[in-house]
């Protein structure tokens, strides 16, 4: 597949991923109830507000596994917009930007756990 049709599925699969991703946090913060009582239900199509949950994991999953290969396929541009910015730092300010990520990853896996 040409590199450039490759882009292209790739970020139209992301943008339909993360269209998902939030039409189904509205939905579950909005729309299924929490809960359903004795006799309740707090269903939504058929589904249960832990079966869209489950849903939405999984959805961003796949966006950042999307992630990770739309940066692979952009790495370059990533690479010369850093040299035309940094200059001779470039290198040092990539991993410094990377390196943050890890951290700040970490932190909000932490806080959605707790």
């Amino acid at each position: 597949m040409e590199k450039n049709t490759w882009k292209f599925v790739v970020n139209t699969l992301l943008f339909v991923d993360f269209c998902t991703l939030a039409a189904i946090g509205l939905l579950l913060g909005l729309v299924v109830p929490k809960g359903g009582g004795r006799q309740g239900t707090n269903s939504f199509l058929g589904l249960q507000r832990h079966d869209w949950g489950d849903i939405h994991f999984t959805l961003a999953l796949l966006f950042l596994g999307l992630l990770v290969v739309h940066i692979w396929n952009n790495w370059t541009w990533v690479v010369q917009s850093a040299k035309r910015i940094f200059g001779e730092l470039s290198s040092k300010a990539l991993c410094m930007i990377a390196g943050a990520w890890i951290p700040l990853l970490l932190i909000l896996w932490l806080a959605a756990r707790f």
